[in-house]
């Protein structure tokens, strides 16, 4: 079995080599887009909004499930028997300054005519969810369309012209059905086409990455003109990482199109990465006290980081994976209408997601 302590030292052994700078000129524009990352993190103001606390809000959640009609029955929780409200009524509290309160009014007024796209798995699946009800909470009675469907889903607010997309991509790279069986392609994106003329691109990948066996969507990897059954994950998903950041290089244009990557959404399948006896997320009620998460960051959040530091183009990481990690009480665990088992991987809505959907909101008006 494959433990936490394999990956990092696979990732410490493998990565170092893959990672070495270019000379020359290329090497001064990754050491001058280094800070810039540093600066669009922090925001013009100085503000981490990412190292913080969570508190006791009454004024949330945001919205009730019930009058939402976007939420899948995998994240409505109340809906599937979840006895326990208090996880609905935290607030993320950033260290330095006060997150301003999401409008959704504003938001649409902002955003008018525009296309948002969220590109990924089911972690983008459930922002995109969230933030299509947190935008129906503030206008109710807007007049909306309401597409679901394989690859391509939407939710547009039609009095405002705004249209949320939903673009599933686990991986962000391609796979290809071909003779020998359904192929990843780590240095191939043909599906981006999708994603461009958009206003807005939230991007999220890595859970599909760690699945095996009938999870497993693919059955061969390509990297270059090398084909095999498998390699090391931490490194498939670092040059599926650096092909994606290419493509953001060659087709974005920053004038008419924010980037944001979405961060590492953590799972609570073990107990004793916070401390705990317990065996899973299944029945925690409250988030870890404090700021800090005892297991410290997965190693893949160093990949993301790393990719993002050598990227031309802009892009604001939403670093959400401390604060996410810690809530272990937020998941749907065993109050999920449509996955199997304990679900300690995705969020309930309301919940979780909200507050990243808060944090994108401050990126873009702060």
């Amino acid at each position: 079995m494959v433990t936490f302590k394999h990956l990092l030292q696979a990732l410490f052994l493998v990565l170092p080599v893959l990672l070495l700078p270019e000379r020359g000129a290329s090497e001064q524009v990754h050491n001058n887009f280094s800070s810039n990352v540093i600066r669009s993190r922090e925001l013009i103001t100085g503000c981490n909004l990412f190292q913080g606390r969570w508190v006791i809000d009454d004024s949330y959640p945001l919205y009730e499930s019930s009058t939402c009609p976007f939420i899948d029955p995998e994240f409505d929780c109340l809906k599937f028997g979840r006895p326990d409200k208090q996880y609905l009524k935290f607030s993320w509290r950033p260290d330095s300054c006060n997150l301003p309160r999401f409008s959704g009014s504003d938001f649409l007024k902002k955003w008018s005519g525009k296309k948002i796209m969220f590109v990924g798995d089911s972690l983008s699946l459930n922002m995109w969810e969230s933030l299509a009800c947190m935008i129906h909470a503030s206008v109710p009675n807007s007049k909306t369309s309401y597409v679901r469907q394989e690859s391509l889903s939407s939710v547009t607010f039609q009095d405002y012209g705004v249209t949320l997309l939903l673009y599933r991509s686990p991986y962000l790279v391609d796979i290809t059905r071909e003779k020998i069986g359904r192929v990843l392609k780590l240095g191939s994106i043909q599906q981006g086409n999708a994603w461009k003329g958009m206003d807005m691109l939230v991007f999220n990948s890595w859970h599909w990455w760690t699945h095996k066996g009938k999870a497993q969507s693919w059955d061969y990897i390509q990297d270059g003109s090398t084909i095999s059954k498998d390699m090391n994950r931490l490194v498939a998903f670092y040059k599926g990482m650096t092909t994606w950041a290419r493509w953001v290089d060659q087709n974005v244009d920053p004038a008419k199109t924010k980037v944001f990557f979405q961060g590492i959404s953590p799972t609570h399948y073990q107990g004793r990465e916070w401390k705990s006896p317990s065996k899973d997320c299944n029945g925690e009620q409250q988030p870890l006290a404090g700021s800090i998460y005892p297991a410290g960051n997965p190693p893949e959040v160093e990949v993301v980081k790393k990719v993002l530091s050598r990227i031309k183009k802009p892009v604001f990481l939403l670093d959400i994976t401390t604060l996410s990690q810690l809530r272990k009480d937020a998941h749907p665990s065993a109050y999920s209408g449509d996955h199997a088992g304990v679900d300690c991987s995705h969020w309930c809505l309301p919940g979780l997601p909200d507050t990243w959907n808060e944090l994108l909101y401050a990126a873009l008006v702060m």
